[in-house]
């Protein structure tokens, strides 16, 4: 297990000292380790979904991208490692980033069958039939914010569209993002790069312009890993699926927090490039029912 010292840089404490939770940050931060328990891989060996966060400098920022199998792709293959099987197309942003040996990810395996969540994060090596993480922090997050979907479907056929990139949002592509009830975001600090993952009832996100999205940052855990990371390099990647088509919106840009005299927090995100990917996973997952730890979006 790691020690706090560890488990922290100075931007998650700064977050965590200006809130005022460096307490309650130590407490949670104590579960933070580095092997993967067997309760942790019988999880992942059941998961058709990961989501990969790496900064990706020859594609132009930090990007988060899912990578989709037949349960059983991700596993355990050691104490602290995690084997993928296959891995993203050759024009997925994060393609060169994952088939270089040291690159840093995040990682994200997240169930909306059981609403559970389990973060990753190490050094990447390449292997003959995808690529491993050499993991450096593993840990479970609470189901807070996460929509349940009780089943899915492996769409027969279903193969990835072309893909449109582009330099802003367009109107479907607000729509989209405003209608969501679950994105991923992938952010970097000097010693690493981490996943994870935000939701709410959908209208949570905005899309006030074709460059800005912005939401609320929600009570959660206290670690503060993904501002913290944010205090210390404001580049950032979103993912937003279509839990339905398999469609995926990627987006980088650089994300700001902005911190309210009343306690609250908001997320201010820049679009620098739009990566929006028809059918990019094959699977289809039933209706959500919304958490009931999701607070109503502002009219």
């Amino acid at each position: 297990m790691e020690t706090i010292k560890d488990v922290y840089h100075a931007g998650s404490r700064a977050v965590q000292d200006r809130v005022g939770v460096r307490g309650a940050a130590d407490h949670v931060g104590r579960s933070v380790g580095h092997g993967i328990k067997p309760v942790a891989a019988a999880f992942l060996e059941l998961q058709p979904l990961l989501v990969v966060g790496a900064a990706a400098p020859e594609a132009g920022g930090v990007w988060a991208s899912p990578l989709a199998g037949t349960p059983g792709f991700v596993r355990a293959t050691g104490p602290r490692r995690m084997s993928v099987t296959g891995g993203p197309r050759p024009d997925d942003p994060l393609a060169t980033a994952l088939a270089t040996e040291g690159t840093a990810v995040g990682t994200l395996a997240l169930d909306p069958r059981t609403r559970r969540r389990m973060r990753l994060n190490g050094r990447l090596r390449p292997t003959p039939r995808g690529f491993a993480v050499e993991a450096d922090r593993v840990f479970a997050n609470c189901p807070k914010y996460l929509q349940k979907r009780d089943a899915y479907e492996t769409v027969a056929g279903r193969e990835p569209g072309a893909s449109r990139h582009g330099r802003a949002l367009t109107d479907d592509q607000r729509a989209f993002v405003e209608a969501a009830d679950t994105f991923f975001i992938a952010t970097v600090h000097e010693d690493g790069a981490d996943a994870s993952h935000r939701g709410g009832n959908p209208g949570f996100v905005r899309a006030p312009s074709p460059t800005e999205l912005t939401w609320r940052d929600y009570p959660g855990n206290a670690m503060f890993l993904t501002l913290g990371n944010l205090a210390a390099d404001p580049r950032a990647g979103l993912l937003f699926l279509d839990w339905t088509t398999g469609a995926a919106l990627r987006l980088t840009g650089e994300a700001h927090t902005e911190f309210a005299p009343d306690g609250e927090r908001r997320v201010r995100f820049t679009v620098t490039r739009v990566l929006d990917t028809p059918r990019a996973v094959p699977l289809r997952w039933s209706a959500p029912a919304y958490s009931p730890a999701n607070p109503s979006p502002p009219g």
